[in-house]
């Protein structure tokens, strides 16, 4: 028969093995946890052992909620360009130029403000190849890019083609003019603070004076 001799601790080693647990707790609580969950760093311990380094809560949660800041309205088909009652320009079948715009490059900033917004245009004739790239500073902005046949007389409503319309921070792509006129992006800004856009043009167009 074997007997095994259990230690009996008293109230006082338990209560010492509480404590001392207790301790040991909190110390990888403020050590480890509260640096690598929370980015609560209060004796810099998180960064000396390189806790802090797996912290990502606040970029995640700003992430979100910029994203999410914006109830975005859905985009139908029936939104590109001009209304069915705006008829289309006869010099919109112009026959293109025989020779195009002078190649050449820019970079533009719009600012769009806050809760408002803007139009930026350039020329170009028909078939003119311009190559395009916009990025914003910081948040999403509504664009409708299109453009205006160029007309001697335009009336009251004036004809426009949408190319694209989109929520987006960037965009880059090529336009190949389907007619002579001006051609470009109405932005429209949804949040409350100002928004830059920096805007790339290369190819066949002239800027407005």
């Amino acid at each position: 028969m074997t007997t095994h001799n259990q230690p009996n601790l008293s109230k006082r080693q338990l209560v010492k093995s509480l404590l001392i647990a207790v301790i040991i707790g909190a110390i990888v609580l403020v050590t480890a946890v509260l640096p690598a969950e929370y980015g609560i760093d209060p004796l810099g311990t998180g960064k000396l052992f390189g806790f802090s380094k797996l912290y990502q809560g606040t970029n995640e949660t700003a992430t979100n909620e910029t994203s999410s800041s914006l109830n975005f309205d859905k985009i139908k088909m029936e939104k590109l360009g001009s209304s069915p009652s705006t008829a289309k320009p006869i010099e919109a079948n112009n026959p293109a130029p025989d020779a195009q715009y002078s190649e050449r490059e820019d970079v533009i900033t719009v600012i769009v403000p806050a809760e408002k917004g803007i139009e930026y245009k350039f020329k170009s004739l028909k078939y003119g190849s311009i190559k395009y790239e916009w990025t914003t500073d910081k948040g999403i902005v509504y664009i409708d890019f299109h453009g205006e046949v160029k007309q001697e007389n335009p009336p009251k409503n004036v004809f426009y083609e949408s190319y694209t319309l989109a929520y987006s921070n960037n965009m880059a792509g090529t336009l190949t003019a389907p007619f002579e006129g001006k051609h470009g992006w109405y932005f429209r800004n949804e949040t409350k603070e100002d928004i830059v856009v920096t805007l790339k043009l290369n190819g066949q167009y002239e800027l407005f004076d």
